[in-house]
């Protein structure tokens, strides 16, 4: 018998962790078919995601998806991500957090496929959040 997945509960927990102690999570997707993210925001099949309280809407940590809404250049959007697709989830201030494998189970993602025209980003607000200060993020790899 094969045991369920710890992943979508340390997600949940290193969330909890960032949020108790004033840190602002972000998690790391390899965005496939079924990742629901804005195309436009999208570099090399990869999308970093802020999940902090402040900057998310009705956020769900389900075992088989991420479902949340966000603002991009000030437009609301639906979000859902595959917990499978969840390369790592951190601190944005120390880099603190955990690394994953991504699921094998991944359908093929096309970047030019269903590209959305991209919003106006005012120069205040980047498209990608920035690398932590102090250089790499510490990240552990998890199995």
């Amino acid at each position: 018998m094969e045991l369920p997945s710890t992943k979508p509960y340390l997600l949940r927990a290193i969330w909890e962790w960032c949020c108790d102690n004033g840190f602002t999570p972000y998690i790391a997707v390899q965005v496939d078919a079924r990742t629901q993210v804005p195309r436009e925001f999208v570099r090399d099949g990869q999308i970093v995601l802020n999940l902090g309280p402040d900057a998310t809407n009705k956020l769900q940590m389900g075992n088989e998806l991420i479902e949340f809404q966000a603002r991009f250049g000030g437009v609301a959007r639906e979000l859902s991500v595959p917990v499978g697709q969840v390369s790592a989830i951190y601190a944005r201030e120390n880099g603190a957090g955990m690394a994953f494998e991504v699921g094998d189970e991944a359908l093929p993602f096309d970047e030019d496929e269903e590209a959305v025209p991209v919003d106006e980003v005012p120069e205040d607000e980047p498209p990608s959040p920035s690398r932590p200060e102090g250089g790499r993020p510490k990240l552990q790899r998890v199995k």
